[in-house]
């Protein structure tokens, strides 16, 4: 049996095996035929975020679908809701489906957060209240986008929301009446309750053992936590493959999927390290430069790869696509304010679509009509003529699998 093999600087448990069985529409195994099988989609997730499309429509998007399969849309709840019971919900939903038909996975963020809030809610009455409130906009959300969106970041950043104190918001108090394991239960609950299959995510930038008590808590007490998110914007430079794996193998330990939810590496100056809060720094300029770009994309390789190699890790998302218009005005965009790619674009496209992708083979089917396709974790398609309609399948991750499809006439 002829075999379709995987790039070899993919690690192991980044790839799969299936058996494919090719038949014609009468069931009959076409045998010694020459097939093309080509790699589609990556089963890892590859995210950025989408705000632009919301914004700004869908004009100029090859160069962000080239790379990414996952996109992050923006949920919070003073821009999505700014006036009570009038939403920018037409907009997402429309976003939403676009990218979903391009083979984009949807992630909404966040279903509960202390900032960004809407200035009625702080009129809205007390706890109860805000509680009824919150409740509702958790189901009504993750109910009302169901056909787009099964993945949220639940709750987002509980280890400081008892205690924030950067502007008033009616969450903190909540929060710090009730308790944050009161507000995580919620969020999940209701989420699920609204869509059972969805995948819910905890998401947290304090990284310490405040956010593994905060997750142990929650676990004990039966919460249903799909995903662990650890954001990682380094405005102040890389922290390096062995702080950041350090933390990894930290939250590794709770036996769930981590994703990594916020990234950033700047190429123009880095921040002072003196600076605790990013959102304190504010500059007028903060321009790219040559010697920033050539270090944020070594950078990104150094970070990508290790958390590719890390079998707990399930998907990445860069926090920001162009300068323009970039958190913070850090020059941290993956291609500068005019739209032309900076290294770091290109080196993501070498490990995305060339290292950790399996290219179009040719190989022949054996006398039962099958092949051996042991290649990168994701989607695939095999055709047996050059003209032929493609069928789809499925190589998983570390799977031995089997499958018949149906390419074309024999």
């Amino acid at each position: 049996m002829e075999v379709v093999s995987s790039p070899a600087s993919a690690p192991a448990h980044r790839t799969g095996s299936t058996v494919v069985t090719l038949v014609g529409p009468d069931g009959s195994p076409l045998a010694d035929r020459e097939v093309t099988v080509e790699q589609r989609s990556h089963a890892f997730g590859f995210g950025n975020i989408g705000f632009d499309f919301v914004e700004h429509g869908f004009a100029g998007a090859e160069p962000w679908l080239r790379l990414f399969n996952q996109a992050t849309l923006p949920f919070y709840w003073g821009v999505f809701e700014p006036e009570r019971g009038r939403t920018r919900a037409p907009r997402l939903h429309e976003t939403a489906s676009w990218l979903v038909g391009q083979g984009v996975r949807v992630k909404g963020h966040p279903l509960v957060w202390h900032t960004v809030q809407p200035d009625w809610l702080l009129e809205a009455g007390g706890n109860d209240e805000v509680e009824r409130l919150l409740r509702t906009r958790v189901r009504d959300v993750v109910a009302d986008f169901a056909d787009v969106i099964q993945l949220w970041d639940a709750i987002n950043e509980t280890v400081i929301m008892p205690v924030f104190a950067n502007g008033a918001n009616a969450i903190t108090p909540l929060a710090a009446a009730r308790g944050r394991q009161h507000l995580i239960r919620l969020a999940f609950e209701e989420a699920h309750a609204a869509n059972p299959d969805a995948t819910l995510v905890i998401n947290d930038f304090d990284l310490s053992a405040d956010y593994e008590k905060v997750i142990e808590e929650a676990l004990a007490g039966g919460v249903g936590i799909d995903a662990i998110g650890l954001q990682t914007h380094m405005h102040q430079g890389y922290r390096g493959e062995e702080e950041i794996l350090s933390i990894v193998d930290r939250f590794a330990r709770f036996g769930l999927p981590l994703q990594l939810t916020e990234t950033t590496f700047v190429s123009g100056h880095l921040m002072p390290p003196e600076i605790e809060d990013l959102n304190d720094y504010r500059i007028e300029e903060w321009p790219t430069t040559p010697e920033g770009e050539a270090r944020q994309a070594d950078d990104l390789e150094r970070h990508y790869r290790s958390l590719f190699g890390h079998p707990a890790v399930e998907s990445i998302t860069y926090w920001g696509f162009s300068d323009a218009g970039a958190w913070l005005g850090a020059p941290s965009g993956l291609v500068r304010a005019d739209g032309s790619p900076k290294p770091g674009y290109d080196v993501l496209d070498r490990l995305i679509r060339d290292e950790w992708w399996t290219w179009p083979t040719r190989v022949r089917t054996d006398h039962a009509g099958r092949i051996r396709v042991e290649g990168v974790a994701g989607g695939y398609a095999v055709a047996a003529d050059a003209d032929a309609a493609r069928a789809a399948f499925e190589v998983g991750r570390g799977e031995e699998s089997a499958v018949v499809v149906t390419p074309a006439a024999s």
